[in-house]
């Protein structure tokens, strides 16, 4: 096994580091409730992403990725349909799907591959069925659990994508529901109302939405995850009729709702501030992958080389330089993917954001402690906690740190695990 002795600053050796910790299914699933252990957000199929990419590095990693993968499919209820990538089933097919191409033999694992493609093909399937009858029956909005990175098509679909190019003719149907299905949504205009604004009754019950309602502008849960998702799409050459206008039309609203005194993006714009044509100063996270400008600028340097507007790409960087200019100032907490520091380092790495980069690196850096039980700790407010997963754990982390580091990969990659967070 490849061992980091030296748990000090740098890429390389807080990857490992936290590698190693997770090396063994069970640690992972003695950290965690029973219901989180097969989810990809928080269990087995994360951290067996994390060894898959390592696998170039020590063969070790690559046994781990397959000991995980056989752990998380014990831990994931047969009848579970739940159709957003990062939870469980779900979660374990991405993690398949994208996960065995880095290993060095993926035939190994060809049989599981396919059969995640096709069970994935059919939930998208399934979903945009049901969400097409519910139109038809009177149905007003789209919720969250429909369209959304974590729960919904832009997450699904982004996958379906990567195993459509793979070869996995099975992952065109859900590909194609998701595509025509996020197409309509942004392209559905009911008055100042976008096809993702959503009342306020009509939120997740975690969620505090203004009385008025509102759109999300993020790219976990907000239109900058769909965009993202069709940008990336028709960049492949998979398009369905429209959407090209919705990326278009997508890109534009995002562009149109950014605060032109801060560069940053409301986390949400109220019933009320689209009825007005303009918002409060933004509030709430405004510097993470999760929402603000890491996300959403990637979103839009996608849709610009998409839709070959030059000027949406430029509005993208310009977003990236102003977020360069404030390090120690940003809206980011603690190191980990979703709303921390690697969430940062990611989206700026994919958008060549040296600076932006750099100095995410160095404040991931900076968070690793070698007596903490993974290495990196999730933080909220002021309680940090132990998680090893993939968005708020120590496993998104150390991919990250694995790309800043520049770990190498097998040539014939046809997608990254960044996809996941729809970057690729």
């Amino acid at each position: 096994m490849v061992t980091s002795d030296a748990l000090g600053g740098n890429a390389e050796q807080q990857c490992l580091a936290v590698a190693e910790r997770l090396l063994r299914p069970e640690t992972v699933t003695a950290a965690l409730p029973a219901e989180a252990a097969g989810s990809l957000a928080d269990g087995l199929p994360g951290t067996a992403l994390l060894h898959a990419r390592l696998a170039v590095v020590h063969p070790d990693f690559a046994t781990a990725a397959a000991d995980h993968w056989t752990h998380a499919a014990r831990q994931t209820p047969r009848d579970l349909h739940r159709t957003g990538v990062f939870h469980a089933g779900a979660g374990l097919a991405a993690s398949l799907i994208i996960g065995v191409s880095y290993l060095p033999d993926p035939t190994s694992h060809a049989t599981s591959t396919a059969r995640a493609a096709r069970w994935l093909s059919a939930q998208a399937v399934a979903l945009a069925e049901h969400h097409r009858a519910a139109f038809a029956h009177g149905a007003m909005d789209t919720p969250w659990h429909v369209y959304d990175v974590i729960t919904g098509l832009a997450g699904t679909g982004r996958v379906l994508l990567a195993a459509h190019r793979s070869g996995h003719a099975a992952a065109e149907p859900g590909l194609v529901a998701a595509l025509t299905t996020l197409t309509k949504l942004i392209n559905h205009r009911a008055g100042s109302r976008p096809g993702w604004w959503l009342p306020a009754d009509r939120h997740p019950e975690a969620v505090t939405a203004h009385s008025s309602g509102a759109a999300t502008t993020g790219m976990a849960h907000g239109i900058a995850g769909p965009l993202a998702f069709l940008a990336t799409a028709h960049l492949a050459g998979c398009t369905v009729a429209g959407q090209r206008d919705a990326i278009t039309h997508a890109a534009a609203w995002l562009l149109r709702w950014r605060d032109e005194h801060t560069g940053t993006w409301p986390p949400h714009i109220t019933g009320d501030d689209l009825d007005a044509g303009h918002a409060a100063p933004p509030t709430g996270r405004a510097d993470a992958w999760c929402y603000g400008i890491p996300g959403i600028s990637r979103a839009l340097s996608l849709a610009g080389q998409a839709a070959q507007e030059p000027a949406v790409e430029e509005a993208a960087r310009d977003a990236l330089r102003l977020l360069a200019e404030r390090p120690g100032c940003w809206d980011a907490e603690g190191p980990t993917l979703c709303h921390g520091y690697a969430g940062v380092l990611r989206s700026a790495g994919a958008m060549h954001s040296t600076v932006v980069a750099e100095h995410a690196a160095a404040a991931v850096a900076d968070a690793f402690d070698p007596t903490r039980r993974f290495g990196f700790a999730h933080v909220a407010g002021s309680i940090a906690t132990d998680r090893p997963g993939f968005l708020t754990g120590a496993a998104g982390t150390a991919l990250a740190l694995a790309e800043h580091a520049a770990f190498p990969v097998p040539e014939d990659l046809r997608a990254t695990w960044d996809v996941l967070l729809l970057l690729s």
